[in-house]
């Protein structure tokens, strides 16, 4: 079968829209670029109803997107059937926040290859980036299924660390994507499930610590602070990571390490957009848990009214200012 005749005419329309010049795990670590501009082009809507739309970044860093994208559609054409091919077409369109075009990618790699855990955990994380989390949980749960029994494999970074050596792996990204939609629709059994078996699967440091972050928040969740507790006893200051700082800052300040509020600093910071949205979810979440509400809802509407909507904190953010409204 030929996935191009499938694929080719939803990618055309896709072309249309493209923007003008235009997180193992870690929190869209690969997406994680300074914007610069909004492209005014619609690409997913808020838990509040409100359109989002993809970014521009620098015209450096553009041209380097536009460029490896059309290395994958090279690829793509020459063998529209390779898994690789089809994964990395999907990658590449989404790292510049096309991410209707990208799980339009995805599902035509699926109508071809129905049994294909990649393509169900890369298009499970992007139902995630656009809010359709049910399909998030259908298509990561299915993933969960295709994979066991199987040996791991490591996954390639799109944007790779400086060390150049990728953290994640197909199993972990699958539980750890499938913890986070259980978790953005607060249901903390399922996601503490997820998290665990994803921490089974964690062989490296920055791994477990981008899991045992989002575990830590889920018994907190579940009132089970002892566990909580317990579960970051191992994290400390002097571990050497290749790319999961911020979910390291958000374990230390769990554990009265660093203060709370100096994680809302990030002025200097080269990613500031996200890195606010990743440590500014954690400083919420820490006086959520500590009842301290009223804080707590004042940090997530800070971290919402930033532009980096497709990072994991945001999107927790408006998940837990969506259940407050709902109260």
């Amino acid at each position: 079968m030929n996935l191009k005749k499938i694929y080719l005419l939803a990618f055309v329309v896709g072309l249309t829209g493209c923007a003008q010049g235009e997180q193992p795990a870690s929190e869209s670590a690969e997406d994680a670029e300074a914007v610069v501009a909004p492209a005014d082009v619609p690409e997913a809507t808020s838990l509040f109803g409100e359109t989002l739309y993809r970014q521009t970044f620098s015209p450096e860093r553009q041209a380097e997107l536009e460029a490896n994208l059309a290395e994958a559609q090279a690829n793509f054409d020459e063998d529209p059937d390779g898994i690789d091919n089809i994964v990395w077409l999907g990658r590449r369109l989404a790292y510049l926040w096309r991410y209707h075009d990208a799980i339009d990618v995805y599902s035509a790699g699926l109508a071809a290859y129905p049994d294909e855990p990649r393509l169900y955990r890369h298009r499970g994380h992007r139902y995630i980036s656009i809010r359709a989390f049910d399909k998030a949980v259908a298509d990561l749960e299915r993933a969960a299924q295709l994979i066991e029994g199987t040996q791991d494999e490591v996954e390639p970074d799109g944007a790779p660390n400086e060390a150049g050596i990728p953290t994640s792996t197909l199993h972990t990204n699958i539980y750890y994507h499938l913890g986070l939609a259980h978790y953005l629709q607060g249901h903390f059994d399922q996601a503490l499930e997820a998290y665990q078996n994803c921490l089974a699967a964690s062989k490296n440091d920055d791994m477990r610590v981008a899991t045992l972050d989002w575990l830590y928040m889920t018994l907190r969740r579940l009132g089970r602070h002892d566990e909580a507790d317990a579960a970051i006893a191992s994290i400390d200051a002097g571990m050497e990571l290749l790319e999961n700082f911020a979910y390291h800052r958000r374990l230390l300040m769990y554990k009265g390490e660093i203060p709370p509020e100096s994680l809302l600093h990030v002025e200097d910071d080269a990613d500031a957009e996200l890195t606010l949205a990743t440590q500014g979810y954690g400083v919420g979440n820490f006086h959520f848990v500590n009842d301290e509400r009223e804080r707590a809802e004042e940090i997530f509407r800070q971290v919402i009214a930033g532009t980096y909507w497709p990072a994991f904190g945001y999107i927790a953010a408006e998940a837990d200012l969506k259940t407050a409204d709902e109260r």
